[in-house]
């Protein structure tokens, strides 16, 4: 039934879905009263009775006794969780060969595609219009009117010190004690990997990897020529510390592990505060340096800030990556490291590698996260998110074939779906693409073969019809 043509209280109804649906209203919410409804819409008691009851005919709401209707997100259908993995098989180390093939070959039939994507799913990164653009923009002209100078100038080599002094307040609630002059600015959160990775290791070299693990970073470890060993990864907890000290039992050569704590990319996950203190202190004692990239873990649906792995480093043997890529505005490129006892080496690398970072975004953007409209910003991106991962989870929950497994993740951009039957990854993506869907194959996160049957899904872009009906084709290509 359209929409315009349909009875006022579906109409009614539709308009408060959208409401809920966008995150102005949220569950556990007190839906308006009935006598509210009926001055507010202007309609008869039995009208607003209606509307109510076919909201809670759709899930969207739930009456209480003698205390009326309250906002409810639809129950999910039921999925199988995911599986962990094992932890006690000895790790092979990947052959890095043919990861840049794998990544070229995705992005050339992306751009040779006869059907251009109308819908990308395949990106870890939120809508444009869930970043404080405007805001953003009269940061950096009130930091241009204030520093004239700075474009004809040479910036500080580590970074603007009124950028790195916020980063380091900041720091505080992530249990980071750090001075200003502790962090060094990058260009983003690729760039400090880059320096980490080598100021810690030598061509050759063997790195320890979360399995599956970000494309990006494989990409890093195979033109450094750096080798990988792909420790198991729960979707739940993170990388398995007894598999990683079963792969420091076997081999002699790994310099050091890199991985994401904080809602993990692909899989989502969020490393307890206890495994945290017993890999840094596993770590530490074996020699093993930590590199820790920590985009993400201001999007996690907690409170107060999770602590980060360098909370607990007390040697210097935890170096700290992070970037304001995915969390504030992808376009400025701002990231930052912290090295500990590599802080030295990796000034010097920096500076042989790329010089200094320009000043203006680092002033704009140091001059916005130190009022509260970045933690506002930062809670309303949280909302949207939340809705728009569950308003997703539940469309491959209806529209993917039974036995398809995800992880809904407390927090960030995206999905890590599991197809049934060992459905192969490339083969959706070429036939989603064709249709003009994009989405990101199993294959990529991976040296080895075992996440073939996998893909990663975006919900950072708002759910609307458009992406429903992707989402359905979608279900439909894997099926067949």
């Amino acid at each position: 039934m359209d929409m315009p043509t349909a009875p006022l209280y579906r109409r009614l109804a539709h308009h408060y879905r959208s409401a809920i649906e966008a995150g102005s209203l949220q569950p556990g919410v007190r839906m308006p009263s009935l006598r509210s409804l009926m001055r507010l819409h202007d309609i008869s008691l039995s009208t607003a009775l209606q509307m109510c009851r076919q909201l809670e005919t759709e899930g969207w709401a739930e009456a209480r006794d003698r205390s009326g209707y309250f906002v409810r997100w639809p129950q999910r259908l039921h999925m199988v969780p995911m599986d962990e993995p094992p932890a006690g098989q000895r790790p092979d180390p990947a052959q890095y060969v043919g990861i840049h093939t794998r990544v070229s070959d995705f992005v050339t039939r992306r751009r040779q595609a006869k059907v251009k994507p109308y819908l990308d799913l395949s990106i870890a990164r939120a809508a444009p219009q869930l970043y404080p653009a405007e805001e953003l923009r009269m940061a950096l002209t009130r930091a241009l009117r204030h520093h004239p100078e700075m474009l004809a100038g040479v910036p500080p080599q580590q970074g603007e010190r009124q950028f790195r002094s916020v980063l380091a307040q900041r720091a505080v609630g992530a249990g980071m004690t750090l001075s200003p002059d502790d962090v060094l600015v990058t260009n983003g959160c690729i760039e400090a990997l880059n320096l980490a990775l080598r100021a810690v290791a030598q061509p050759g070299d063997t790195i320890a990897v979360e399995s599956p693990t970000f494309y990006g970073l494989l990409q890093v470890l195979e033109s450094l020529g750096l080798r990988a060993l792909e420790i198991p990864t729960s979707p739940q907890s993170g990388l398995s510390i007894e598999a990683l000290t079963l792969a420091l039992d076997t081999y002699d050569d790994i310099k050091a592990v890199v991985l994401v704590p904080h809602l993990q990319n692909p899989l989502g996950s969020v490393m307890p505060d206890a495994h945290k203190a017993r890999l840094v202190a596993l770590c530490e004692t074996r020699g093993l340096a930590v590199i820790e990239d920590d985009t993400y873990s201001e999007l996690v649906d907690v409170d107060a800030p999770p602590r980060a792995l360098k909370a607990w480093d007390t040697t210097g043997n935890v170096i700290h990556c992070a970037s304001l890529h995915k969390v504030l505005a992808p376009g400025l490129r701002l990231g930052w490291i912290t090295a500990g006892r590599w802080q030295a080496r990796v000034e010097m690398l920096k500076y042989t590698q790329t010089r200094n970072n320009e000043a203006l975004a680092q002033l704009g953007a140091g001059h916005f996260m130190a009022t509260g409209a970045y933690d506002r910003h930062l809670r309303r991106l949280r909302s949207f998110l939340a809705v728009q991962r569950e308003r997703t989870a539940e469309a491959v929950a209806r529209y993917f074939p039974a036995q398809t497994r995800l992880n809904l993740p407390n927090g960030g951009l995206q999905l890590w779906v599991e197809l049934p039957h060992q459905r192969a990854s490339a083969d959706v993506f070429d036939a989603a693409l064709r249709e003009g869907i994009l989405v990101a194959p199993g294959l990529l996160f991976s040296n080895s073969s075992r996440f073939d049957h996998c893909l990663r899904i975006n919900c950072g872009w708002p759910y609307d019809d458009g992406i429903d009906r992707a989402l359905k084709r979608l279900g439909g290509i894997v099926a067949g």
